[in-house]
């Protein structure tokens, strides 16, 4: 395979087993480093395609890491123990391409690294198992959990403002609220994160459980 790949992790035996497991199944590693240091001053950083990227670093924060070489347009990959809903969030966030937790199989790895080649975000089942379970709604109010329903059911906003009784501007401007303290980018991604949770029914009863 042509694209190339870079290791950051503070662990050397994680590193090594990294290197070997990539290698043989036929990616291009092209090196490995500890720190945000040693990446951005390895010879093969400006030419890289893809960076595994672990959110501990030592002293350092593998997560601002992460979220600088978005900023950069890099290609950045979490391999990492952490495992909450909100680390998690904060580097889906941050634009990373997938995440993957140390928890499971190589052979997820070795797909999230080939679903995120062909251009494609990956999350990993143990992530998406934990990101299903949380429950995004606990920081809205009455008034905004209904709105996240109705969301959530894959109504229109002139659907939703008609029901609430309310005009289609201040639906919107309730939706921004919703969107802060979510810390979501956007209201498609806002229904998309609604539409999940009614999925998973964290709604019963018309209210967020």
């Amino acid at each position: 395979m042509n694209e190339t790949i870079m290791i950051v992790d503070d662990h050397p035996l994680v590193r090594d087993g990294l290197h070997q497991l990539l290698s043989a199944a036929g990616f291009n590693v092209v090196g490995q480093v500890e720190d945000a240091d040693g990446l951005l001053t390895h010879p093969a950083f400006e030419k890289c395609d893809l960076f595994i990227v672990d959110l501990s670093l030592g002293e350092a924060s593998g997560l601002e890491l992460a979220g600088r070489l978005c900023r950069l347009e890099r290609c950045v990959l979490v391999y990492s123990m952490h495992e909450t809903s909100n680390i998690i969030r904060q580097a889906l966030e941050a634009g990373v391409m997938g995440y993957v937790s140390k928890r499971e199989t190589p052979t997820i790895l070795l797909a999230a690294i080939e679903c995120v080649f062909s251009g494609k975000i990956y999350h990993s089942p143990r992530v998406m198992e934990i990101l299903s379970d949380a429950d995004p709604t606990e920081e809205l109010s009455d008034q905004q959990k209904q709105i996240f329903q109705l969301l959530g059911r894959g109504l229109a906003n002139a659907a939703i403002a008609q029901e609430l009784g309310i005009s289609v501007r201040t639906l919107e401007s309730y939706c921004v609220r919703i969107m802060n303290k979510l810390n979501v980018n956007g209201i498609k991604q806002l229904r998309q994160q609604a539409i999940l949770a009614c999925k998973n029914d964290i709604f019963d009863g018309g209210q967020a459980k």
